[in-house]
């Protein structure tokens, strides 16, 4: 027997199975449930989303459960873990994510699962109560007068100086966006910090020439 197949033997023989009893694994996937049942009443407490999404939230408690079972399958046999990374690695998530405040809440799943499952339940908990304290402080931070888009057609090309004269009268930010001029009309998009936006239409409606002022919000960052 050569060397190397002396140290693959010793290797496999120490490493390739270690046993873990039922009430491990029973005490690690009730743990995960509960931490991951506590993630899932603050994203229903924190979601700021138009929708509330049910099914992604009910998503974050299997996805801890899952990832504490492979965490747990990869401690069990080194060779199972290495297929398991080698199957993993050929899986691809296209779901786009377009709240960032989602994916925080979906590595902090897939966090207390792998940390569950390697046997650290004290470090889940504890993160999962300083995360919590930074989200709910934070989110009382009061954030800046979002932006909008004031969207203004005339029918005069030469209007946009009366236009911007109540715009400037009624607004604290003002960034044009969008000018378009022809021989008879005048389009403008105007991004704009105003908290007299019913006012500010009113009387750009009032102008001679302006055949509609309208005010649109945008998913855009806030602008301070």
């Amino acid at each position: 027997m050569s060397f190397i197949d002396i140290f693959k033997k010793s290797f496999l023989e120490g490493y390739a199975s270690v046993r873990i009893d039922v009430a491990q694994i029973v005490i690690c996937m009730a743990i995960t449930v509960l931490i991951a049942a506590y993630i899932f009443m603050i994203y229903r407490t924190v979601n700021k989303n138009a929708f509330y999404n049910r099914n992604f939230n009910l998503s974050l408690i299997a996805l801890s459960v899952i990832t504490a079972a492979v965490i747990l399958t990869i401690q069990s046999n080194i060779v199972i873990s290495l297929g398991m990374v080698g199957a993993l690695s050929i899986v691809r998530f296209r779901t786009a994510i377009k709240d960032p405040m989602d994916l925080v809440f979906l590595f902090w799943s897939i966090s207390v699962g792998i940390i569950c499952g390697a046997g650290f339940a004290v470090v889940a908990v504890v993160a999962s109560i300083v995360i919590t304290v930074i989200i709910l402080l934070f989110d009382r931070v009061p954030s800046g007068v979002p932006a909008v888009i004031l969207l203004v057609n005339a029918s005069d090309y030469k209007a946009e100086g009366q236009i911007m004269e109540i715009v400037e009268k009624h607004c604290g930010m003002i960034r044009i966006k969008a000018r378009n001029l022809t021989k008879d009309k005048l389009n403008m998009a105007v991004e704009v910090k105003t908290g007299t936006g019913g006012r500010l239409v009113e009387e750009l409606m009032e102008l001679p020439g302006i055949t509609s002022a309208s005010l649109v919000d945008h998913d855009g960052e806030v602008t301070f």
